[in-house]
Parts: C-alpha cells; structure tokens; sequence
C-alpha cells in the first residue's frame, strides 16, 4: 500500500493496522489477520485494509478469509487499483484477465518509482538491459544508428539509457507518471509521454512522428496476458524492415499466457512466434534466459528480436478464440 493508503482515517484503527503489520513481519500471520479485522470494525470502508487483510489471511491459510477481504475490497473499489480481482483469479474463483487494471498498473509503479533502479537491479538482479541491449545490436550490426526509437513501457529508463547511445532521436512511453518523472531527470529522452500501452496505446502522441526504426518494450509484457493488441500497434509503428526488441517471462509450452502469483504474467514461446507472424513481422531472435530474481529464485525469460516484413501490413488479425482457466489461458482447453 502506498502512504496515502496506510490511513484508514481513524487513529485507533491504523494503531491497530500497524501492530498487525508487525505481526506479520514476525511471521505471525494469523494474529496479524486478526488485528487488521479489529481495525477494518472501527473502519469498514477502508478499501487497502481490506486488502491488506487478503494478504495476511492469505500467508495464514485462510483461503475463504482471503476470498471475502478481496471481495470486500473491489466492492469499496471496483476500478481494482489494488489488484484483489487478480487475486481472486490466482484462487481460481474468476476468470484470469486478458489485461490486468490500468488503475492498477498505474498505482503499482507510481508507489515504486522512487526506488524502482535499485531494488530492480540491486535487489532483484534484473538483466535485461544489457542483455536487450546487446541482442539488438547482434542483429542490427554494432555500428547501427536507429533514427527514431520508440521505448514502449519506458519506465524509469533503464533500458533507454541503452537505447540512448544508437538512437538519433528516442522517445518514451509509460502508463505511469511517476515512472516518467524519474526518466525525465536522466535526461536521456527526446520526447516523454504518458499512454496505456496494454490498451493498445492508441494515441495521438504516439502515432505522430515518422516511422520508427526500432520499438523496444523491456520487462513491459510481463504485466499483460493477451499481447495482441500492444503487438499490433508496436508492428504498425515500425517502417519495413525496422526491429521489435521485447521480453517476457517464460511459460510452459501448451498455454498461451498464465497470471503467476508475482501478479506477472508469462507466455509460452508458440504464442509469441504465433503472435509475431500474424503481426506482420518475421522472427530473428528468440533466447531463454534468467532475467531477473523474485524471492531469491530466478525468473525465466525469453528475450526477443523480430522485424517488420516489407510488405504492408494493416493491421493485426483477430486471432482465434481463447479460452480462459482459472489463471491460464490455454488454446483449445
């Protein structure tokens, strides 16, 4: 919960809230469980309360406990910017979304933004960077000087100050104004835009502008289970023969993309290649590797490079009918 969360707005239900934050940090779940109701009776509309109380309920075991405080807490705040309905499909109870709540990815990285670098990097080990980074060059030659890149989910510009020593002229994009604020201090940016990018980014800003060169979205996908529509624009966005550089967490084969417990999603290889061919482009690169940790086991990733066909290509096709499992989505289940 960001700061402004931490209140309920009554002082003896957040005294309360906060013991049972410190029971929790001793690993005493149930009690922590117990405090947070005790706070949540001096304060019932309080929507991170009941979320916070999810959680606890959770790591304690009480499923059904859970179940009720994520409900509670998309009805005190159906827009989802906490993620409770994610939560509740992780238990199997609703359908997995196809994409998570904009509200939702736009709170969880303003909240994170001031110490997004070094928990990524530091804490995490996250790799990509480089690794994105080095994989464009291999395919586009060492010596390329991109005229105009698009960096789709830029973030804090991790990535970008990569991308800053091939492009002439680089622009980035990220639901997240928090995110953007940090990007902007780098000064690596020739222009900085707020967009939705899962929603497909369909924007004015966006579409303005020459054709790019290349279009990257590093560590962005992972936060989306259906990639058609943010594939699509990103190929539309590109001049023949230009490069999409994205990654993704990896999945097993025989599903098309799965929400994790992280709240992340993954995607099978057969999806992306699926994905790119029907998008217009054709696949250059597509390598598995550790891209990063989550509590202290590595994360799998594809790290992929893919051009635009010459031909023209209008847009991307619907694609058959998926159907969603609990938290999988699976072609033909």
């Amino acid at each position: 919960m960001t700061t402004q969360q931490l209140s309920s707005g009554d002082l003896t239900a957040d005294r309360r809230a906060h013991y049972a934050r410190l029971y929790c940090k001793s690993g005493d779940f149930a009690a922590a469980a117990d405090l947070q109701r005790q706070a949540l009776e001096l304060a019932p509309e309080w929507a991170a309360g009941w979320y916070q109380l999810g959680l606890y309920s959770e790591k304690a075991g009480d499923a059904n406990g859970a179940a009720d405080a994520f409900r509670e807490t998309l009805r005190l705040a159906p827009a989802d910017i906490y993620g409770a309905g994610l939560r509740l499909s992780l238990a199997g109870l609703t359908e997995a979304p196809a994409i998570p709540p904009a509200e939702y990815v736009e709170a969880l990285f303003d909240s994170y933004a001031g110490r997004f670098d070094k928990a990524l990097v530091e804490n995490l080990g996250y790799r990509v960077p480089e690794r994105l980074a080095r994989l464009v060059t291999d395919v586009a030659g060492a010596e390329t000087q991109f005229a105009r890149v698009v960096d789709l989910g830029c973030g804090t510009g991790l990535f970008g100050e990569r991308l800053r020593r091939i492009s002439s002229w680089l622009e980035g994009y990220d639901l997240s104004q928090g995110m953007l604020s940090v990007a902007a201090g780098k000064g690596i940016y020739d222009h900085l835009g707020q967009t939705d990018i899962g929603a497909g980014a369909e924007t004015a800003d966006l579409r303005a502008g020459p054709a790019a060169d290349l279009v990257a979205a590093a560590d962005v996908f992972a936060y989306f289970g259906d990639l058609s529509a943010a594939m699509g624009f990103a190929s539309n966005m590109l001049k023949p023969g230009g490069l999409l550089a994205f990654t993704c967490e990896a999945g097993d084969d025989g599903m098309d993309w799965q929400l994790r417990p992280s709240l992340r999603y993954c995607h099978s290889a057969a999806y992306l290649t699926t994905l790119i061919e029907s998008a217009g482009l054709s696949l250059e690169r597509l390598e598995r590797e550790t891209i990063r940790c989550d509590k202290g086991e590595p994360i799998e990733g594809y790290l992929v490079i893919a051009s635009r066909r010459q031909e023209i290509v209008a847009t991307i096709p619907v694609l058959d009918h998926h159907i969603i499992v609990g938290a999988h989505h699976r072609r033909g289940a």
